[in-house]
């Protein structure tokens, strides 16, 4: 339990991090790089980010697996298990590096109508670089799966906090020196071997982590894939709504857009990463309740404990977006980028549900019953596809915000809240009554901070900290006194108290 309460506390610094390095360095990046080989950069992320699909899910396999078997007490069958994840995904990095290769001689044929042949030979160099980070992933991630389902959280939480620090600096020294997009794969490239290098000899060293590479049983194969393959199809999903609108852009609208829209997913991926720094150490914990057959009443409680938190927390967020989002865009990427105010709006908006209710993502993988869910949106999201092939060509970026918006708010608000309810027996009901009570507080502080903004001009950072902070003071206390119960308050009081104590 200590280990999970570090893992949420240093999830949140991971999640400061990234927002303080989306905050500062995303603009400094921005400049240096200029929109279009900015927009050529995040194009080739997002082709490469198709081919970690090929991951099939394995990577919460590798955790529920071995929750399963630790408490089960069964050690032999998890060195086992991870003989046989380290072979798969070396097949998996192989078969992922020759699918590049293919791209990679096909890059003219596929961008040569919206690309130079400067920006197509970067592309191709950006592509390599990403292939061989790629397939030496593969392999290496079996081991960052095992730290997870060990709950090892303070060394992996750590670890990936010196890589934030370290890799940023390194990449703005990269930029200021000149340097261009393919240098910044490079940077990433290195410091994403050396974490997955580190986290190799923290399951050899402290772990004592062991590969058996005994004979496959077909049987336990084929179980693992009828869990993984509902995984791998929710994983698709995701690619679908927020990478395919990149792709279709490339080849629409250009690179202009494909920067806007790709801004609108750097504040997306920074809004849900806030809704994951307690979720996303629960799977261990609820595989375990499952094994050991808690009640559904508990693990319901568990769920709406968990979805007020991030509530609580993603409200604040939105709220905030809301009223001083377009001064922000304007200051953090510029007067070129005020379309972003509306992409982000739909995605923050249309996220919203999801984002509260993702413990139950873990409570299906713990109870191996994701299948309706990720046929669901494999259904949905065809849908978006047509959708943003359409409307990008009449709204550009915008209009593929607004396909998967939509595509959001039907499969994942309405249709999933109802398959949780009546067959996962998720008491979603009593969720919505807590949420709702929640809900006065937010929607009356935007209401009354939009009519307010449009009578002061933020456009410097000190008036829009002010303009922060001015909000902050208003919002948190009126949520502290009459949105948040009890244990939520002590929750937050108790660790200060401590640290006051010991100062």
């Amino acid at each position: 339990m200590n280990q999970i309460k570090a893992g949420a506390v240093l999830n949140y610094v991971i999640i400061a991090l990234n927002a303080l390095v989306g905050l500062l360095y995303t603009p400094f990046m921005l400049r240096c790089l200029g929109q279009n080989e900015y927009g050529l950069y995040s194009l080739v992320a997002s082709i490469i980010a198709y081919l970690t699909l090929l991951d099939f899910g394995f990577g919460p396999a590798v955790i529920r697996y071995t929750a399963k078997y630790r408490a089960e007490g069964k050690t032999r069958e998890q060195h086992s298990l991870f003989g046989l994840f380290f072979t798969l995904y070396s097949i998996i990095g192989v078969i992922a590096f020759g699918i590049g290769l293919l791209l990679y001689f096909n890059i003219d044929w596929l961008f040569d109508r919206t690309m130079s042949p400067d920006d197509l030979s970067q592309a191709r160099v950006m592509i390599l670089l990403l292939l061989f980070n790629l397939a030496f992933t593969f392999p290496m991630s079996v081991f960052g799966s095992i730290i997870g389902a060990y709950e090892k959280f303070i060394f992996q939480k750590s670890v990936l906090i010196l890589r934030i620090v370290l890799s940023t600096g390194v990449l703005i020294a990269v930029l200021a020196l000149g340097y261009k997009a393919v240098a910044l794969v490079v940077v990433q490239t290195v410091f994403n071997v050396l974490l997955l290098s580190a986290n190799y000899i923290y399951c050899r060293k402290e772990l004592s982590v062991r590969l058996k590479f005994d004979s496959i049983k077909w049987s336990f194969v084929r179980q693992i894939l009828g869990f993984s393959v509902w995984v791998f199809l929710g994983d698709i999903m995701f690619k679908f709504y927020y990478n395919t609108g990149q792709f279709v852009l490339g080849a629409t609208s250009g690179t202009i857009e494909v920067a806007l829209f790709a801004l609108g997913v750097t504040l997306m991926q920074m809004y849900m990463m806030f809704s994951g720094g307690i979720s996303g150490v629960l799977l261990p914990k609820i595989t375990s309740m499952v094994a050991l057959h808690k009640s559904d009443e508990e693990i319901s409680d568990l769920f709406i404990r968990t979805g007020r938190l991030q509530y609580i927390v993603m409200s604040i967020i939105l709220v905030g977006y809301i009223i001083l989002g377009k001064p922000f865009i304007a200051l953090w990427a510029g007067e070129n980028y005020s379309p972003v105010y509306y992409i982000g709006l739909i995605f923050f908006v249309s996220t919203l549900v999801p984002l509260i209710q993702n413990t139950a993502i873990a409570i299906l993988q713990a109870r191996n019953q994701q299948k309706y869910r990720s046929l669901m949106l494999v259904i949905v999201g065809a849908s978006s596809l047509i959708l943003q092939v359409v409307l990008s060509k009449y709204y550009g970026a915008v209009g593929c915000a607004i396909a998967v918006g939509a595509a959001n708010i039907i499969g994942q608000g309405v249709i999933l809240n109802w398959y949780y309810q009546t067959k996962q027996r998720l008491n979603i009901i009593r969720f919505w009554k807590e949420i709702g009570k929640m809900s006065v507080v937010p929607v009356l502080v935007a209401v009354i901070g939009c009519l307010l903004i449009h009578n002061f001009i933020i456009d410097t950072w000190l008036k829009f900290f002010y303009a922060v902070l001015c909000m902050l003071a208003v919002y948190i206390p009126i949520v502290w006194k009459f949105g948040m119960n009890e244990s939520e308050r002590s929750l937050i009081s108790k660790p200060i108290n401590r640290i006051l104590n010991r100062i």
